[in-house]
């Protein structure tokens, strides 16, 4: 039973009570007054009182990315309006962060306590080994401990389709990926797409380019740099560019708008489309998107639930763990074919590599 339902039913309660009473002959109108007041405070908030505490240590970037981060914090938001969790988010600016950030949420009473993006490995490691009692969830990582959920995703069949809609969009018959580090993870967004737009076009040419080596966390906050690469293939004839590489992608959108009608952004992790000016509504084609949001949340109702062991999940297409957005109609004319090859992945007709 949720905290919602159990002050539900607490209010219903004294409200019969209250009738019961009245019947009798023996109110007070004191006490009727009160518990009317009790009531309306429960109706109004059936949140109130809940010691449910989730901790969220974001990675570089925070909320306010616009992509990864921000999927997360959509979670936690969930978590708190219809679990009743009260949230705590601290944000890693440096590397050095994210071990403190991970025991200032356990210190402060959170459980569960979520960390937002593989970087968080060694930080991870040590915090949860030294709070057992603590249960610790991982976007992007994979630690074999007793009290920590790992929580993977088929970045691969997300970028398929949206691979798929460029380039059956693609007039050029060329289109481009932007990498943010040069990592096996974002590589398996790279090696979706290419294999999404090959199925459909096997001749098509597909531009790829990483704006860091691994390690470098500049490369997740590098809108320039990604704006100057997007704007270099556009002008040599490019139409579509898919960039995964978390804040950069500001600047592919960017190149977008400026290089005008016919050239399109993808975004990825979050619908981009929807946190966009309408200039860049304009110029965004879909966004391949990654649900850590639902990761976020589901690992916050299996704590709650009693669940608190550790483990590791995959959220792909078949459980809606990734997919494609569809805002602003832009794909709308193309929607049965993206479809049916997201049937054709879902059945294992279709396996989408992992590396380019």
């Amino acid at each position: 039973m949720t905290k919602r339902k159990g002050l539900k039913s607490a209010a219903f309660a004294i409200a019969a009570f209250a009738l019961i009473t009245g019947a009798c002959g023996g109110s007070d109108t004191a006490t009727e007054e009160s518990v009317t007041e009790e009531t309306a405070a429960a109706a109004a908030d059936p949140c109130e009182g809940s010691e449910l505490k989730l901790g969220l240590a974001f990675d570089t970037g925070g909320r306010g990315d616009g992509t990864f981060n921000d999927s997360a914090a959509r979670g936690a938001e969930q978590a708190a309006s219809e679990l009743c969790y009260v949230v705590s988010e601290l944000e890693a600016t440096t590397d050095d962060d994210r071990k403190p950030n991970l025991e200032a949420l356990v210190a402060a009473g959170n459980n569960p306590v979520i960390a937002v993006g593989f970087a968080f490995g060694g930080a991870i490691e040590e915090v949860a080994a030294a709070n057992p009692n603590v249960t610790f969830g991982w976007v992007d990582g994979y630690l074999d401990l007793p009290n920590v959920k790992t929580l993977g995703f088929s970045e691969q069949e997300g970028s398929f389709l949206v691979g798929a809609a460029a380039a059956l969009k693609s007039a050029s018959g060329t289109i481009g990926f932007i990498g943010g580090q040069e990592i096996d993870l974002i590589k398996r967004f790279e090696a979706g797409y290419i294999a999404g737009a090959k199925a459909v076009n096997p001749d098509i040419k597909v531009e790829s380019k990483y704006l860091g080596a691994a390690g470098d966390n500049a490369a997740w906050g590098s809108p320039d740099k990604a704006k100057e690469i997007a704007m270099s293939w556009y002008k040599k004839g490019a139409d579509i560019v898919y960039t995964a590489a978390g804040g950069s992608g500001a600047g592919t959108i960017e190149a977008a708008v400026e290089a005008g009608e016919g050239k399109w952004a993808i975004g990825v992790d979050s619908d981009q489309y929807l946190t966009a000016t309408p200039e860049q509504q304009a110029r965004i084609l879909t966004s391949m998107l990654k649900r850590v949001d639902v990761s976020v949340f589901l690992t916050a109702k299996a704590v709650k639930e009693g669940d608190i062991t550790g483990g590791f999940k995959i959220y792909d297409l078949k459980s809606d763990g990734v997919g494609y957005a569809t805002s602003g109609g832009h794909v709308d004319d193309i929607a049965d074919q993206l479809e049916a090859f997201k049937a054709k992945i879902v059945s294992g007709e279709i396996v989408v590599p992992t590396a380019p």
